[in-house]
């Protein structure tokens, strides 16, 4: 499965498109994962938790629309978008979606 940000792939030609997919993952940050983060952020420097967070939110997000890419036959994910928000009352709720063109290349 090839899954791009740009719109066609060199060399390669788009035989037909599946429509659009997308993967979504909304994952909550725990008590200690904040309260470290507060302290990152009171003394500076970067939130390895928040970071983890992220990027297995973004890995998460990205595998689903694989997979809803691959239950219509598609060979190939174009023009993904990765969108990020915050959710919730104490806004403890990161959501990650990732979308693109599901397509079939030759």
């Amino acid at each position: 499965m090839i899954i791009t940000t740009t719109p066609s792939i060199e060399g390669k030609n788009i035989v037909e498109y599946k429509g659009i997919v997308f993967g979504e993952v909304i994952n909550g940050v725990d008590f200690i994962k904040d309260f470290a983060a507060g302290i990152t952020n009171f003394l500076g420097g970067r939130s390895g938790s928040y970071e983890g967070e992220l990027i297995d939110a973004r890995q998460n997000a990205i595998k689903e629309m694989k997979q809803r890419a691959i239950q219509l036959g598609a060979n190939a994910i174009l023009s993904v978008d990765i969108d990020y928000e915050v959710l919730g009352q104490s806004n403890n709720m990161l959501m990650v979606t990732a979308s693109g063109t599901a397509v079939i290349v030759k």
